[in-house]
């Protein structure tokens, strides 16, 4: 994923994943033998209350530059196209501004902290909602952009992140998103949990399914 000479973005939205993957790809960088620079990235989609000194200031204290992408995108998804399932639209932009920042300063590779739920939960909701086994991939390349993508963080379970958050005091920002944990996703995430309990091993297993599905396209 990672190689001698790269420049990592980190893609930094205050929450619980990408704060541990930046701290932690910043511990890996004082003992790689590939040496990388690292900064951090930062959208900002226009909600009140989003903490956005909350951010800078974690990073100031890790030594990582930090920089923030102010956009409207909140206005044009809720107040301008009122979108009645805002999910979609509103993470289409986001990455697209993501990835322009990126661009704008010449880095090549884009982080992001998607984990192992994370994988098991957008393969359901491509079933689902999509009719298509696909999930997320630990790495792709964006064309048009001539940025790849990495997920360091996508075969390790969630629970390893949060003892993380503890372990090294990483501070979390809250979600100020209106439609935040009432999402389809949020929805697939409790069927999930509900499976887990009446089939004991089922996690384990979907995930082995997603390492395996590479022999049958199971990427995006």
């Amino acid at each position: 994923m990672i190689k001698d000479g790269d420049r990592i973005g980190v893609g930094v939205s205050g929450g619980k994943d990408s704060l541990v993957l930046l701290y932690a790809l910043k511990l890996y960088q004082s003992f790689s033998p590939e040496k990388f620079e690292l900064e951090a990235f930062t959208i900002d989609l226009g909600f009140d209350g989003f903490d956005v000194n909350t951010i800078k200031n974690y990073c100031k204290s890790i030594d990582i530059p930090f920089n923030v992408k102010y956009t409207n995108i909140k206005d044009i998804v809720f107040d301008i196209r009122q979108e009645k399932i805002p999910c979609s639209l509103c993470a289409n932009m986001r990455r697209g501004a993501l990835h322009n920042a990126l661009k704008e300063k010449g880095f090549n590779k884009l982080a992001l902290g998607h984990h192992a739920d994370d994988a098991i939960e957008t393969l359901f909701l491509s079933m689902l909602y999509e009719g298509r086994f696909k999930t997320l991939p630990p790495k792709s390349y964006l064309t048009r952009k001539k940025i790849y993508v990495i997920r360091p963080f996508l075969y390790l379970d969630e629970r390893e992140i949060e003892k993380a958050v503890d372990k090294f005091n990483i501070p979390i920002v809250k979600n100020p998103c209106y439609v935040d944990k009432k999402t389809k996703r949020e929805e697939v995430h409790e069927l999930l949990t509900d499976i887990y309990k009446k089939i004991p091993g089922a996690r384990d297993r979907i995930l082995t399914a997603i390492k395996n599905g590479e022999e049958f396209s199971l990427w995006f």
